[in-house]
């Protein structure tokens, strides 16, 4: 099963925006996300259509099952 984290911000536009990080620790906390997330926004590395990142919105662990078939 592929697990991808996506973490959710509010650029200063009012705008959302999505970062995903492919298999992420099973362990990680809610305490780890924010203090990584604000990390994000305070480096402002990000930049969507000329808005920074403003605030955080959320995150979530997005699990997909991926079936192949040979034909």
């Amino acid at each position: 099963m592929a697990k991808t984290l996506e973490l959710i911000f509010i650029t200063t536009a009012g705008k959302d925006v999505t970062l995903t990080v492919d298999e992420p620790r099973a362990d990680v906390t809610d305490a780890e996300l924010l203090t990584g997330m604000q990390a994000i926004i305070t480096q402002d590395v990000f930049e969507v259509e000329g808005s920074s990142l403003g605030t955080v919105k959320g995150a979530r662990i997005v699990e997909r099952n991926i079936v192949e078939y040979e034909v």
